[in-house]
């Protein structure tokens, strides 16, 4: 993987960059729905995987998406309403045009009074309830929020394994958290006996057969739960009927198995000869 590189094609049209800041909204975040009135959750999000922006350039949200392409809750639902994903691409057309102004206005934002618990509580941000660290320029961005706004902890679900085993598990900003998600490209780079990690299970039965802890109760078990949390498939039958009763890890492990034997049956590329 090339750290220095983005999954975004062609550059952004003066006038409709224009146009976006003047449609920058004056909070990031939203508040995020959760099963308990006590947590204080707020998110981040940008469209899941590819798709085309209002001015014709292409995306990758998710660079490392794997299996979880054919299976992703955000490509289904309210998230592809209209509405909806045209907020989430003018999140994605911010940052890649005016990187550094995002910086500042999300840096200044989370310094705001409701991003301060005072009765002794914790103010928590999920970063990306869907999409991803889809660059490096991106990441450094957020790490540098991170460590600005001490008095919130973020925490993230991401497949960017080598990414972040790179740039941030050296020196992680003490209050972020992150946990690998299976179903990407880079699963084989996952340590499930050192890595906080989670899988997506047909239901919650199978989950807890399995032995890991259900995500259900409470969101914050990403930040809090054990290394190993188990999330139950949403209740999308056409999605559950493609998942077919497998885990996000076991289909991810047979992609790859049978990548590698479409390799293998291919064989090596065909040498140059060599000139005399």
């Amino acid at each position: 993987m090339n750290d220095t590189t983005h999954s975004v094609a062609g550059t952004a049209p003066a006038a409709a960059a224009d146009t976006a800041a003047s449609q920058r909204p004056r909070f990031l975040l939203l508040p995020m729905r959760s099963s308990c009135a006590s947590e204080r959750i707020y998110k981040w999000t940008l469209p899941a995987h590819e798709g085309q922006l209002p001015d014709g350039r292409r995306y990758n949200a998710c660079p490392t998406a794997g299996v979880c392409v054919d299976l992703c809750y955000a490509k289904a639902g309210h998230f592809q309403r209209g509405t909806v994903l045209a907020a989430h691409q003018r999140n994605l057309q911010y940052v890649m045009d005016d990187l550094p102004g995002w910086e500042v206005q999300m840096t200044q934002e989370l310094q705001h009074r409701r991003y301060r618990a005072t009765d002794g509580s914790t103010v928590h941000v999920r970063v990306h309830d869907a999409g991803d660290y889809w660059s490096l320029p991106y990441l450094q961005a957020w790490l540098r929020i991170f460590r600005s706004a001490p008095h919130v902890t973020f925490y993230s679900y991401t497949k960017q394994v080598a990414l972040l085993e790179k740039w941030v598990r050296p020196d992680p900003p003490a209050n972020f958290h992150w946990r690998y998600s299976y179903g990407g490209t880079q699963d084989d780079l996952i340590d499930p006996l050192r890595h906080p990690h989670a899988d997506v299970f047909p239901d919650e039965e199978s989950l807890e057969e399995a032995g890991y802890t259900s995500q259900t109760p409470s969101d914050l078990r990403a930040v809090y739960g054990p290394q190993t949390l188990g999330l139950a498939a949403n209740n999308i039958p056409h999605l559950k009927k493609r998942q077919g009763g497998r885990t996000f890890r076991a289909l991810q492990r047979t992609a790859n198995a049978e990548k590698r034997g479409r390799q293998q049956k291919r064989g090596p590329a065909p040498r140059r000869p060599k000139a005399d």
